[in-house]
This record gives C-alpha cells, structure tokens and sequence, in this order.
C-alpha cells in the first residue's frame, strides 16, 4: 500500500469538473483508491464522483492518498500528478 498526503492547490478546489477528472483516471485503474480528508477524517473512493464530491475540498484543504493493489504505483503516481498540476488549472 501507497500513502501521500495532497494538498488541493487549484484555485477552485476539488469541484465537480475536477472531481470528474479524479474518478476517470481513478477508473482506469484496478487498485483500490481512496482519500481522507484529513481535519474532518471523511473517507472518500477515488472511483466515484458521489463519495469524491461529499469530501467539499477546497483550495488549501489536505487529502491523504491510499492506494493498493496490482497496479498501485502506476495509480499512485497518476493521482498524484492530477493533484500536483492542479487537475489543469493552474
């Protein structure tokens, strides 16, 4: 199992069209991905736009990253890309 803790960067958070992108190239991937919102320990699935959508991250807020599985570094390093680039807003 992988770990990283993300911090939203984007200006407008982790918002619907951000979200979408999260849990497409979430889908991509066999492992398991999940994400805690760390100050108020909600527990998202990367792989569904409902449970992404109820973590409300905004811009600053930090997501700790889980993933786990038989491909978990190749997802672990996409998922972290997305972040680190500000799902392409920035």
């Amino acid at each position: 199992m992988l770990e990283a803790t993300l911090k939203i960067v984007n200006p407008l958070g982790l918002h619907a069209r951000a979200a979408a992108q999260l849990v497409k190239l979430a889908g991509q991937f066999k492992s398991d991905i999940k994400l805690l919102r760390t100050d108020n320990m909600v527990i998202a699935d990367a792989k569904s736009i409902l449970s992404v959508l109820t973590l409300a991250a905004g811009k600053g807020v930090e997501l700790k990253l889980t993933v786990e599985g038989a491909d978990e570094e190749e997802a672990f390093q996409a998922i972290k890309g997305i972040f680190e680039n500000g799902f392409g807003e920035i």
